[in-house]
């Protein structure tokens, strides 16, 4: 896979700001807070629109440090990607002659290798490192490579990288994974769409993710249906339009917001949230005993006024317990009373911010690394913890923000990966909290 250019990369990412957040805690959330665009549809949605060489329109894309980086690789590929008014980007893939997608973003984002399956598709070659991300376990990328492989492309592993080529169009193949996986299923969906043939992928992530990235898919003149909760079936075109979509809502934050409002003991209205997509969710902090009322696109949350109740929580695929509301479900409860159990069965290093919630007082016992107990009611005060990854970070705030005293986060940059304007919104809630510079002074 010879390229005449030599094998550098030239742009110079800015320097992570290193920030902390300082939050006084004991304050009662109340109010109203809109849920923004998905994080991890955009994314994907973003990277779909390299399909085409035509301008595509994407709404509702939250302003999060993940699609800042995502279009940064974007542009500096040659691909051009305007952003006309708040949450909105467009983007027009003509020709791309560096197809590189280098350590810098791939350190920054895991999402980044949803590139391989367009730009392979569309292109027929990419260089795209091996990608980092959160701090939370074993994420291994060679489901995606895999079902690359499946689709006829040729792929090598050298020094970090995988250099991908597709002799002529991409083939029409049965994908299938040994386990569920999301990202997974969205490469191999997207590199269908413009293979030569049917693809039939299974099992096939049922996330309401995936199902909005099918749907602007479709309104981009791709044929992908979902013939089986677990099975997409695709057959390639040998082009795509452009198209405008609007990016769902995002479920991950709206769930934060729910767990915000009960372990402050306030009373929060979220609009525009995406009740649909939160059932297993919900299911929870009913039993736990929070109150969610619905109307229409809006959920009103407050905490049942007899207290919280343990219970038992196993994190699943969709429509499980999402793996990303466990953390901040973990924090609603230490405030139950009784022993609670929680099975992690995704990510095996997932638990190990609770570290950091027993320095704020929790009682947590972690047997190894898929469970963990939390005995409550505990008693939180504030403390200096460290954010280790974008969900955790989210968790201790509401941590913070439900115990006594003053709390310093460090690493406000991981929850800026995916919450759009978080410490504006608890702010409008009558939250407490300020955003300082590393080297701050430790709360007393």
């Amino acid at each position: 896979m010879a390229d005449a250019r030599p094998f550098h990369w030239e742009y110079q990412a800015p320097p992570v700001q290193r920030e902390a957040f300082r939050v006084e805690g004991g304050r009662a959330l109340r109010g109203v807070v809109p849920v923004s665009g998905s994080k991890n549809a955009a994314l994907k949605m973003l990277a779909a629109a390299t399909l085409t060489g035509e301008r595509c329109r994407l709404t509702n894309v939250p302003q999060i440090a993940d699609v800042a980086v995502l279009v940064d690789v974007l542009r500096d590929m040659g691909i051009v990607v305007d952003h006309p008014a708040p949450n909105t980007y467009e983007v027009a893939s003509g020709d791309v002659d560096w197809l590189f997608v280098p350590l810098e973003a791939a350190a920054k984002m895991r999402a980044s290798f949803i590139l391989l399956g367009p730009l392979l598709a569309r292109f027929g070659r990419v260089i795209i490192s091996n990608p980092g991300g959160d701090r939370i376990g074993r994420r291994p990328v060679n489901l995606h490579v895999d079902a690359m492989r499946a689709l006829g492309a040729e792929i090598e592993y050298r020094n970090g990288y995988y250099f991908a080529r597709s002799p002529g169009r991409l083939r029409g193949a049965d994908v299938v994974f040994p386990t569920v996986t999301v990202m997974g299923t969205e490469n191999a969906l997207l590199a269908a769409t413009l293979a030569d043939g049917h693809t039939t992928i299974r099992p096939a992530a049922q996330e309401p993710e995936v199902d909005d990235l099918i749907a602007f898919l479709v309104s981009m003149g791709a044929e992908v249906a979902r013939t089986a909760p677990d099975v997409i079936e695709v057959e390639g075109r040998r082009r795509l339009r452009g198209a405008d979509h609007h990016v769902m809502a995002d479920r991950i934050e709206a769930g934060t917001f729910v767990i915000a409002a009960a372990v402050t003991g306030g009373e929060v209205t979220l609009t525009g949230a995406p009740r649909e997509h939160l059932g297993a969710f919900l299911d929870v902090v009913t039993d736990v005993g929070v109150e969610v009322t619905e109307e229409g696109d809006h959920l009103t949350v407050r905490p049942d006024p007899r207290g919280f109740r343990a219970v038992d929580i196993t994190t699943a695929p969709y429509p499980g317990l999402a793996t990303d509301l466990q953390s901040p479900t973990a924090v609603l409860l230490t405030q139950a009373q009784g022993t609670s159990h929680i099975h992690e069965t995704i990510f095996e290093d997932r638990l190990e911010w609770m570290e950091e919630l027993r320095r704020m007082g929790a009682s947590v016992d972690i047997p190894d690394t898929h469970h963990a107990y939390l005995h409550g009611p505990a008693r939180l005060h504030g403390a200096e913890v460290e954010m280790s990854d974008l969900r955790a970070g989210a968790s201790l705030m509401l941590a913070a923000l439900a115990a006594e005293g003053t709390s310093l986060i460090h690493g406000a940059h991981q929850v800026r990966r995916g919450y759009e304007n978080i410490e504006t919104k608890f702010l409008d809630l009558g939250a407490s909290i300020e955003v300082v510079s590393e080297g701050s002074p430790v709360p007393s």
